[in-house]
This record gives C-alpha cells, sequence and structure tokens, in this order.
C-alpha cells in the first residue's frame, strides 16, 4: 500500500488530469479541417497551415514556459498557459481569413506549452521517487492519451449540434476548468544551491556540448511530424480514401457507418491502444535501456505505416493500423522525458526537454503543413505517408549511439 500511495500522488493525479483536457482539445483539431475549409473555400493547405503553426508555436514555447516554471514557480506557468490556450481558442473563433487563423494559432500553441507535456512532467518527475520515476511518467503521458480517446468524436458530436465557432469557445471554458486542480500541484522544490539564470545558462550550455543532446533532439523529429500529420489530416484521409462500409457489419453495429465518422472514431482508437503502449513504454524503460526501446518503438512505427500504404485502405486496416500505431503513439514520450531527466538530471529538465520538445513541433510544424500542401498539389496523402515512414526508420537509427548515463551540469 505505502508504494501506491508513493506513486498515485496529488501531483500525479493533478497532472493527469491537465494533460486529459489540454491534449483532448489539441487532438481534436483535425475534425475541424474539411468544415472550415468547405465554409469559406479554403484550400486545404490553409488551415493545415494554422495548425502546423500551432504545433510550432507549441513547440517553441515549450522551453520558454519550461523555463517560465522553473523560474517564477510552475503553478504560475500553468496559469499563464491556460489563458493563452483559451483566449486563442476564443479569438479563433471569431477568425474569418486564413491569416488570421495562422496568426491566433500561435497563442494556443503557447497555451498548449503551458498545460501540455514539457511543464507538466517535469513537475509530476520531480514528485515521483526515483524507482517510480519512469511509470510516474508513464501514467502522465497515457493520460494524455486518455484525452484523445474523447476528443474527436466530442468535437463530431458538437459539430452536429453547433457551429465550429461555439465548439471553440466551449473547449476554451474547457480550458479554464484545469485551474481548479492548481492546489494540488505541489511539487518539491528546487535545490537553491543550483538556483538563479547563471546556473541555468551553464547547465544548457554544458548539454548543448553533449553529442547524446543532439541525438536525442534529432530523433524525436519523426516522432512529431508522424504525429501531428495524423491529428491534423487522419480523419480527412480515412474519410476521402478509405473504402466504404459495409452495412450491417461490426463498425455499422456501433454506429460508425460513415468513413467520416471513422475517421473520427481512428483518432480515439490510437489514444486508446496508446493508454497500454505509453504504460508499457514507462515499465520497459524502468528495466531496459531506455534508447534501445525508443529505437524498437520507431522501428515498429516504421513498418505499421509502410504496410498500411502498401496494402489499399479499407475499415479493416484502418482499424488494425489505429491498434498497431496507437499502441506506439506517445510511447516516446516518457522514454525521451526519461532519457533526458537521467542524463541530464531533474533540475532543469523542464528547459531541456522543451528544447528537446521543439524538435518534435518542428517535425509536427513540417508533417502538417506538407501534409496539406502535397495533398492539393497531388490530391491525396501518399506522398507525404511516404516521407513519414523514412523520417521514422532514420528516428530508430539515430538513438542507437546514445549514451545513456548521467553526467553532471556545470551550475
Amino acid at each position: 500500500m505505502s508504494e501506491r500511495i508513493r506513486l498515485f500522488t496529488p501531483v500525479l493525479i493533478a497532472g493527469c488530469l491537465i494533460l486529459i483536457v489540454s491534449n483532448a482539445i489539441r487532438s481534436g483539431f483535425g475534425m475541424f479541417q474539411i468544415p472550415i475549409a468547405e465554409e469559406f473555400g479554403w484550400m486545404r493547405a490553409d488551415f493545415s497551415f494554422a495548425i502546423a503553426i500551432q504545433n510550432l508555436a507549441w513547440g517553441i514555447g515549450a522551453p520558454i514556459f519550461g523555463a517560465i516554471a522553473e523560474k517564477f514557480g510552475d503553478r504560475k506557468a500553468i496559469i499563464l498557459g491556460a489563458l493563452c490556450y483559451a483566449a486563442g481558442l476564443v479569438l479563433s473563433s471569431y477568425a474569418t481569413t486564413p491569416g488570421q487563423h495562422q496568426f491566433l494559432e500561435i497563442l494556443v500553441g503557447f497555451g498548449i506549452a503551458g498545460t501540455g507535456f514539457g511543464v507538466i512532467l517535469a513537475v509530476v518527475g520531480r514528485a515521483a521517487s526515483a524507482e517510480n520515476r519512469s511509470l510516474t511518467l508513464g501514467l502522465a503521458s497515457a493520460a494524455g492519451s486518455l484525452g484523445q480517446v474523447f476528443s474527436a468524436p466530442a468535437a463530431e458530436i458538437l459539430l452536429k449540434f453547433f457551429p465550429w465557432q461555439t465548439v471553440f469557445v466551449i473547449f476554451a471554458g474547457a480550458v479554464l476548468t484545469l485551474l481548479l486542480v492548481l492546489p494540488m500541484m505541489r511539487a518539491p522544490g528546487r535545490s537553491a544551491a543550483t538556483a538563479g539564470e547563471l546556473g541555468m545558462l551553464a547547465a544548457l550550455k554544458q548539454a548543448f556540448r553533449d553529442p547524446s543532446f543532439t541525438l536525442i533532439f534529432v530523433g524525436f523529429f519523426s516522432c512529431g511530424y508522424q504525429l501531428g500529420f495524423m491529428v491534423a489530416h487522419f480523419p480527412a484521409m480515412v474519410t476521402e480514401m478509405c473504402g466504404p462500409i459495409a452495412p450491417g457489419g461490426l463498425l455499422s453495429g456501433l454506429g460508425i457507418s460513415s468513413t467520416s465518422a471513422l475517421g473520427a472514431a481512428a483518432i480515439s482508437l490510437i489514444g486508446l491502444a496508446n493508454i497500454a503502449g505509453t504504460l508499457t513504454a514507462g515499465w520497459l524503460g524502468k528495466r531496459f535501456p531506455k534508447k534501445y526501446v525508443l529505437a524498437g518503438i520507431y522501428t515498429g512505427r516504421t513498418v505499421f505505416a509502410a504496410l498500411f500504404i502498401l496494402f489499399p485502405i479499407t475499415p479493416l486496416t484502418v482499424v488494425l493500423f489505429s491498434v498497431g500505431m496507437g499502441a506506439l503513439w506517445l510511447a516516446t514520450v516518457p522514454l525521451t522525458s526519461g532519457l533526458v531527466a537521467h542524463i541530464y538530471g531533474l533540475r532543469y529538465m523542464g528547459t531541456l526537454y522543451g528544447i528537446v520538445f521543439l524538435s518534435h513541433q518542428i517535425g509536427s510544424f513540417t508533417g502538417i503543413w506538407l501534409g496539406g500542401r502535397l495533398y492539393d498539389v497531388y490530391g491525396d496523402y501518399t506522398a507525404v505517408w511516404w516521407i513519414g515512414v523514412a523520417v521514422g526508420a532514420f528516428s530508430a537509427i539515430v538513438h542507437l549511439p546514445v549514451r545513456e548515463r548521467p553526467i553532471a551540469l556545470a551550475v
């Protein structure tokens, strides 16, 4: 019982709740791809670019909010993030041009950074015991997947009753409810011996000189590329490229009668499978070298993605791919964040992981933008999909030379 109490702390519970809501709303943006484009007569690349900018701003904001948390306090960073998130959603509901959407998604992206993995995992990791840290990070990452389970179906249901503008406002209200759990976010304080801006700059400089940090940074690119592309485009891809759903079949019996509904269900299925996958990754990271587990995950992604596009896209292959890819979806997050914590320590984990996460979000930006751009050029997503297969294989290789041993950062 004592072990269980040490694992499920108030900080972990609050962190999970924040990640559920934050990731749920972010994961639902792909459901607005077709409605917004059809209302204004935009090209597919227009709204895709707005989501791409959102992901890039999220990446840029991650180390910034990590530094804010380390300098001024975790809860202040989360409050600022929630306010940015809600304001960006409300203002976006009034946007009528691609430029307006693209500009306002900067605010949304910064909001996600302040309420997302970078800040929350640093708090959760610092509050966890050393023996439970990998599993705790896995639990928090899985919570983000739980939000994804409900995001696309919830967005689809809301869009049946409300215009997309109203749904954005509803999402903004949900973000503000995150402030209710902030009293639970009380992690152990940081060491006074390493406090101060000079210590942070020295630590960052030493991490940048370490080749392993560069490899981790580069390797996270493909994760962002694949996840960003799929969240933004996979529902539309399934809607347009998947074969018809057989009447009277299992999917019809579950209420999935159209490829549009299947696209939303696929995102949920990915999130559902990832709960088990992320927890498994956290468990494996506690027992095996994290870099080898990461290499295995990227190899698995590469194989699943290649097989999916090589075969005709049918409701069955969509379901099978969603389960397989979902098991590997956010499994990289507890391992990558755990690797940063293991090698470079906890003092500046938020900032260092935020910098690594920037690579992830550059990948997201590339996958989302390229998905819309190449769709407008070729009329489908095949080309951008194969690029994702290639970068996944690259990440599987690049993690192997990482030296997984703690180093003392200069302060």
